[in-house]
């Protein structure tokens, strides 16, 4: 049996916070209105090799939330229910452009974003930046889509709380 390899690397990321006075209801469903559902078909074109079509069927959209975890409910265990959601959002498409370079970029494909409602009744974004993130990658055409994921996210997120 072959021994195993591990490495380690310490790595420097870029970490945002954005809060707003805005309600938590409000700010989710301004980011769920702006940032739609991903569609499977997108994945599915993919997978077939059809980028055009995976193209098409973005329909403009940069990012699409894959899924949306209820993290809040999760403290109900210990009687402190929160208002907290945990949303993986990304594109497939985009995640392709990286991982056809560097595949272990699949890591950070989508991205974790965390709102909560905050200690003053406002709403909080957390979420690491992408371009900290799949820099450790060391490869200018992974760094060059995360810093376009970088914008995009930043757009979505600053629109949800205006």
């Amino acid at each position: 049996m072959a021994d195993p390899t591990i490495t380690r690397q310490v790595l420097q990321v870029e970490h945002v916070k954005i809060e707003t006075s805005k309600k938590f209801a409000d700010v989710e469903a301004a980011l769920e209105r702006s940032v739609p559902q991903l569609d499977p078909a997108i994945g599915e074109a993919l997978a077939t090799g059809d980028e055009q079509r995976a193209t098409e069927l973005e329909r403009g959209a940069p990012l699409f939330i894959f899924l949306k975890r209820n993290h809040g409910a999760l403290l109900q265990a210990a009687k402190q229910p929160r208002k907290a959601l945990q949303y993986d959002i990304g594109n497939p498409h985009t995640a392709s452009k990286m991982t056809r370079h560097r595949l272990p970029a699949g890591l950070y494909a989508p991205l974790r974003v965390f709102l909560y409602e905050n200690e003053k009744g406002g709403s909080t974004f957390e979420y690491d930046k992408p371009s900290s993130l799949f820099g450790q990658f060391d490869d200018e055409e992974v760094s060059e889509v995360a810093r376009g994921l970088d914008a995009a996210l930043e757009r979505a997120l600053q629109r949800a709380v205006a």
